[in-house]
């Protein structure tokens, strides 16, 4: 009954307005409208395609090198989580066109699953992002983005690299299309013997080969001037041997498939955009304990998603919409059986733009489901252009994580009554743009309440409770610069950020979650020649609750190198080189798991 009258509602809420003028369909469509038109009040850092290039096929790389995130790696190529604001891995969200594609087995994404190249539009966004992408979205959220372009093209992309240890990074990218239709295919193999030396041993990274390999296809097709029809597809399959600690520690690997696909009917009638979406995800994973025979555990999730999504222009200033979502997850593997998770949600957003200089939304969503109790999450901000070059933002909002399923049905120790973790933050920014610069300063405070932890019961088996509570504060800064005198461009970039995450009981900074962070970026081009240089520095962090300095990972600093060279205009060949580690630092972001050295990589790039 619930669920009827909340279908009702939203329904309802589009018959009771009159329509005015005709909506024009833009050039570009984008896959993710919410994260364009309702995060006004929020920091958003877009990631273009020069930036996507200069970093390796991972999304760790990318955000690693060019975001305020921080990663912890297992080793190069192995397991990556995220912490963003001194958060955990699993809030982190992650949108594939507007389809948070987190795990239900595990809550989080692993960033070096993700391949970069396979998306035109690369987007983060700092802050709370529940109320429109759901679960997960804590600290912030990454946008992973296809957008469709109706025009006359037909370009054909061939990217190959080949680097130390064997590495070999390959793809191919077809973009065709008309006024009314828009293909876009990609294929990307990445593969790597991965057997670095440990810098300052007689040690090299053993048993740590990967390969991973992505199709994308997507197809935009515009029917008429008021309805387009949009299908996303994507599958993803590799094979990671995990590196040993030891010489005598036996040999495992792990193997992960993943496909996701998402069909969408957008209509533009009057003052009315309506989106109607369907999504079918799978995830399945392979655990091999030991690679000398075939045994092995798995688990996989299989994902529907239903969601009726419309905007209505109450005016030229005003906008509201509603978005009424209905998820099914059905899981099985060896340690949680057979179970099934449904969801429905309900979501309504409004955008005030008051005048040139002052905009302000709120939002709310409200989730229905038998496998949680389900808080009221809400968002509001307001952002004021002070003057042309100076802009105030502020934002609050609460979120949340639910429960995975290893959390809930995981036996012996899943729990059915386990509560969402929930979180309470407020942001203030502060944006000056001038002259080709553009600075963004933001402080905020974030409350984490019955944050979710694995412990040992009397049992003898591990079981997850509510236990926790967190306060998080810092500050996080972005400068973008450029500066262009004829056919020279300069380019300059950079992130820091300051985070405090602390248990509120014993006063002590959470594990893996440095205080600082910094990274910085200088780009230079001259008509076909490009150079650039990045940094990363990673502050200290603790390994133990107890914040015992002995058992800390040191803080460290890389860089890399790079130099492009393009050949021809229309059919255009570009040769690249790049330097990683160019300091051959020795440094791990994980005990025992140090990173690679001094390495090298070449690419080439056919355009036709």
């Amino acid at each position: 009954m619930k669920l009827k009258l909340l279908f009702a509602f939203l329904f309802l809420g589009q018959c009771l307005f009159a329509q005015n003028d005709t909506i024009k369909l833009n050039e570009v469509v984008v896959s993710d409208v919410q994260l364009r038109d309702n995060t006004v009040s929020q920091t958003v850092l877009q990631l273009n395609d020069s930036i996507i290039h200069q970093n390796q096929p991972a999304l760790t790389s990318l955000l690693n090198y060019n975001s305020v995130i921080y990663f912890k790696e297992n080793g190069y190529g192995m397991v990556s989580s995220a912490s963003f604001r001194g958060t955990t891995a699993q809030q982190t969200a992650v949108l594939w066109n507007g389809i948070n594609i987190n795990s239900q087995l595990l809550g989080q994404t692993d960033f070096n699953t993700v391949t970069t190249r396979d998306f035109n539009s690369i987007s983060v966004k700092s802050g709370g992002g529940s109320v429109i992408y759901g679960s997960g979205a804590i600290g912030g959220t990454v946008h992973l983005n296809n957008e469709f372009q109706f025009k006359d093209q037909f370009r054909n992309e061939l990217y190959l690299g080949y680097g130390s240890f064997n590495t070999i990074n390959t793809q191919y990218r077809l973009n065709a299309g008309s006024e009314k239709w828009n293909t876009q295919i990609s294929f990307s193999r990445n593969s790597s013997d991965n057997d670095y030396p440990f810098v300052g041993t007689d040690e090299k990274n053993t048993n740590g080969q990967y390969f991973n390999t992505t199709v994308n296809a997507n197809i935009g097709y515009k029917i008429n001037a008021k309805n387009v029809l949009k299908l996303y597809s994507q599958f993803y399959e590799d094979e990671r041997h995990f590196a040993l600690t030891s010489a005598n520690a036996i040999k495992t690997k792990y193997r992960n498939y993943n496909t996701r696909n998402l069909l969408v009917w957008t209509n533009y009638s009057g003052a009315f955009t309506s989106n109607v979406k369907a999504a079918i995800l799978k995830e399945r994973y392979q655990y091999y304990d030991n690679i000398e025979n075939d045994n092995f555990s798995f688990g996989e999730v299989k994902t529907f998603i239903g969601k009726y999504d419309v905007v209505y222009s109450i005016s030229k200033n005003m906008k509201l919409n509603a978005i009424f979502d209905y998820t099914i997850n059905e899981g099985e593997g060896e340690g949680i059986g057979e179970a099934t998770r449904k969801i429905g949600s309900g979501v309504l957003l409004f955008k005030h733009q008051v005048s040139d200089s002052f905009t302000y939304e709120i939002s709310g969503r409200k989730e229905i489901t038998d496998a949680y109790q389900s808080p009221f999450l809400f968002s509001a901000g307001a952002t004021y252009a002070v003057t042309k070059w100076y802009k105030l933002k502020l934002n609050g909002s609460h979120n949340f994580r639910i429960p995975t399923f290893n959390d809930l049905y995981w036996k012996p120790g899943g729990n059915l009554n386990l509560r969402p973790e929930s979180a309470y933050q407020a942001d203030f920014g502060q944006e000056f743009t001038f002259n080709g610069l553009k600075l963004t300063a933001t402080a905020y405070y974030m409350k984490i309440k019955d944050m979710l932890r694995w412990l040992p019961t009397s049992e003898g088996y591990w079981a997850p409770v509510n236990t926790d509570k967190v306060q998080s504060y810092g500050a996080e800064v972005l400068l973008d610069y450029t500066k262009k005198m004829g056919a020279h461009e300069l380019g300059l970039k950079g992130t820091y950020a300051y985070t405090v995450s602390e248990d509120e009981t014993t006063k002590k900074q959470l594990i893996y979650v440095p205080y600082h962070k910094l990274t910085g970026a200088v780009s230079y081009s001259y008509k076909n020649m490009a150079a650039y240089y990045q940094t990363l520095y990673n502050g200290e962090v603790f390994t133990l609750s107890d914040n015992d300095p002995k058992y800390m990972v040191k803080d460290y600093l890389v860089s890399n190198f790079g130099i492009d060279y393009s050949i021809g205009k229309k059919s255009q060949y570009r040769l690249g080189a790049q330097v990683r580690n160019l300091t051959n630092e020795k440094y791990e972001s994980v005990v025992s798991r140090l990173m690679p050295g001094r390495n090298y990589n070449i690419t080439l790039t056919l355009i036709f």
